[in-house]
């Protein structure tokens, strides 16, 4: 009885929470979306196109019972942005946590290849929504004292070739997210990076158009996989949206197997 107990409770840690995810219909966003509606979490799904976040809704429902609400939403948008926010209040309530993991980019262009829609691309989908997210996302944050779960990459961080835009984009997120952390710690809401190596379907067909350099990529990584979008992204998420990660804020974690490790 205690362990059927102790149980329950783990699997409702997040049953109080209502949490916002952008980019709501990629793979990333329903690996995540599913830890946390195994923990009880009420969501709010936003991304520009319907299709992935009705699937990932449908999913989380039956799989889970969660309640999910889904708004169409561009996050460079700021009127989109403050309508996804009030959709979300109108049905929940409040707002605990947002996890900004839209993006896309003109990946796979050299710099000097790369035109200024291109660049464009990246910093509106990516920074640009990150922050309108976050400026219209205080007040209701304020008021729960919440949680910023923002991603960037080891792109920007490595300087991976043909990716500057999205290097770019991705290192304008961690500075904006520790300014943010300094500028709110005073409010209690707590504001981390993820940095993730996560399977996708886009690199699962990388892999297999370039299978000796998927293999050379997979050595690399200490622990010998990349990352489950539900079972380790998703776990690092619920862990920084926790009581238990209050005294976190401002940093970057790695979440990459070990191939991300920093001095």
């Amino acid at each position: 009885m205690a362990e059927q107990s102790r149980k329950m409770q783990h699997l409702r840690r997040m049953a109080d929470r209502v949490v916002l995810i952008t980019g709501g219909g990629g793979g990333i966003a329903q690996g995540i979306s599913r830890a946390f509606a195994d923990e009880g979490a009420r969501l709010i799904l936003t991304d520009l196109y319907p299709e992935g976040m009705e699937k990932t809704k449908k999913m989380l429902e039956d799989d889970y019972g969660a309640e999910v609400l889904t708004v169409i939403a561009d996050g460079y948008n700021e009127d989109d942005v403050k309508n996804a926010l009030q959709a979300g209040i109108d049905r929940f309530g409040k707002i605990n946590v947002i996890i900004n993991n839209a993006q896309a980019s003109a990946s796979g262009k050299t710099l000097i290849e790369h035109s200024k829609e291109d660049f464009d691309i990246a910093i509106h989908s990516g920074l640009y929504a990150a922050f309108n997210y976050m400026k219209y996302g205080f007040p209701y944050l304020k008021e729960t004292e919440g949680s910023v779960i923002n991603f960037a990459s080891g792109a920007g961080i490595s300087g991976n070739p043909g990716q500057s835009s999205y290097a770019a984009a991705k290192e304008g997120i961690r500075g904006l997210s520790r300014v943010a952390a300094a500028e709110w710690g005073p409010y209690n809401i707590n504001v981390n990076v993820i940095c993730p190596l996560v399977m996708t379907d886009k690199l699962a067909v990388w892999g297999r158009e370039n299978p000796e350099m998927f293999e050379k990529n997979l050595h690399s990584i200490p622990l010998g996989r990349y990352g489950d979008a539900e079972k380790d992204i998703g776990k690092v998420c619920i862990f920084l949206a926790s009581y238990d990660a209050k005294y976190v804020s401002g940093d970057t974690l790695f979440v990459q197997g070990g191939s991300g490790m920093k001095p």
